[in-house]
């Protein structure tokens, strides 16, 4: 979106900043600020939530923010002197972030659930946009938070930098050629269902990241995640339980020959991933056209004979794109990526262990279970249990390995809002006859 630095500038020269809030102050948080403060004139990360107050002024403090000018805030109406005085505040409740009227909005970033669905309810209530980078809320109540946010006027949306929103600009560009897309795909170097935080604790520890979320990234639970809300988004569906999830050896043009034309549009088109292909760790979208001419110049600008046509983006640059996606939504109304009805893939919980009656499940990123894609309208009939509902629930049957979880074999804690908004959401959108557009 390069209109993007023009508009941000014009607010620069006028004094007059985007005001931004950031709920989270982890790796990826801390390279969220250290882009605001250090790269984005005509934006200022006014305030950022943590429940561990010292995170928070760590995340200022590695970006440049002097010690003197980082507040301690409890209340939004300390929040609005803070900012008023050019000051950056760090408070541990971040409801006093959703409710301060200044901040115009909000960067989710915790990767939590149950702790991000309050945040996002409260922001949504009080007219904040919110940049989402927490696919796995999105992927487990997007919709109906969506609902929410669009009966309030404000904006719910992913963010650019990770690979979701990557892949929704490069589908936004090859539909802008007149082509039709039929796969949105994700590169990955690695999947394995069976790594638990034993086993990736050394790359965490290595690169200062969460062991959970990285564990996450290799059990297949984030690209699970991540591929759902790029389904939600346009329309697309998976060709069966987990994706295709293809391990190749090649460049990433040459992987129109994996997918066959027929059932990509009798599917509506569908989302997958693929191990191995380069260049990694990026993102690609398969895409056709009927037309002979632009069949014709497809060809001779180097995109192949077809009937599949290969378009990627070589690289994914996470924090370094997310205030671009904020200066989308404030400055142009414009969202990245968004469901566009209810949802199309759930991603849903499945044994990484054998499993015993009495146990309390871990949740994502842990050792017990890992998520999988599944169409919404068979995770609905088989009443298949939510990955990011699943931490907490307790068994009530003994599971094998790789069996997918239903509700049937937990009872769910009492009292969650998470619950009650995927309850919501199913009466929401499939109360009546699944009528939902298909492909985009």
């Amino acid at each position: 979106m390069i209109i993007v630095d023009n508009a941000l500038r014009a607010r620069a020269e006028a004094g007059n900043p985007v005001r931004v809030g950031m709920v989270g102050a982890g790796f990826m948080a801390r390279g969220i600020a250290n882009s605001i403060l250090r790269s984005f004139p005509g934006m200022r990360l006014v305030a950022i939530a943590n429940r561990t107050l010292p995170t928070a002024v760590r995340a200022y403090g590695e970006a440049g923010a002097r010690a003197e000018d980082i507040v301690t805030v409890g209340t939004a109406g300390q929040l609005e002197d803070a900012i008023a005085a050019g000051r950056y505040a760090v408070t541990d409740d971040s409801m006093v972030i959703a409710e301060a009227p200044s901040v115009d909005a909000i960067i989710e970033v915790t990767g939590t659930i149950e702790y991000a669905a309050h945040v996002v309810e409260r922001a949504i209530a009080h007219g904040k946009h919110v940049i989402l980078m927490n696919a796995e809320l999105d992927g487990t109540i997007g919709p109906i938070l969506k609902v929410h946010a669009d009966r309030a006027g404000v904006i719910l949306t992913a963010c650019d930098g990770d690979q979701p929103g990557v892949q929704a600009n490069l589908y936004r560009f090859v539909k802008g050629l007149g082509l039709r897309p039929l796969l949105c795909g994700n590169i990955k170097g690695l999947q394995d269902r069976t790594r638990n935080p034993t086993t990736q604790q050394g790359w965490a520890t290595r690169w200062g990241m969460g062991v959970e979320m990285v564990t996450s990234f290799a059990d297949g639970t984030k690209i699970s995640f991540e591929q759902a809300i790029v389904a939600n988004g346009t329309g697309m569906r998976v060709a069966r339980r987990g994706m295709y999830g293809h391990t190749v050896d090649c460049h990433v043009d040459e992987l129109t020959r994996l997918y066959d034309l027929d059932e990509l549009e009798r599917l509506g088109g569908i989302v997958d991933y693929v191990v191995g292909a380069q260049p990694a760790p990026g993102v690609f979208v398969i895409a056709t056209t009927n037309d002979p001419r632009e069949r014709h110049y497809l060809n001779l600008y180097k995109r192949g004979e077809g009937p599949l046509y290969s378009f990627y983006t070589a690289y994914h640059l996470c924090h370094f794109e997310v205030p671009t996606s904020v200066a989308r939504v404030v400055l142009l109304g414009d969202s990245v990526l968004a469901p566009i009805a209810g949802p199309f893939v759930d991603v849903v919980a499945t044994a990484k262990i054998d499993l015993t009656a009495g146990e309390v499940l871990d949740g994502i990123g842990n050792y017990m279970t890992y998520g999988q894609c599944e169409n919404a309208e068979v995770a609905l009939a088989e009443r298949l249990l939510p990955m990011g509902l699943a931490g907490g629930c307790q068994l009530i049957r003994d599971l094998a390995r790789d069996q997918v979880l239903t509700y049937d074999d937990v009872s769910v804690p009492v009292g969650r809002l998470a619950d009650d908004l995927r309850n919501e959401q199913t009466r929401h959108f499939f109360a009546g006859p699944i009528h939902r557009p298909v492909g985009g």
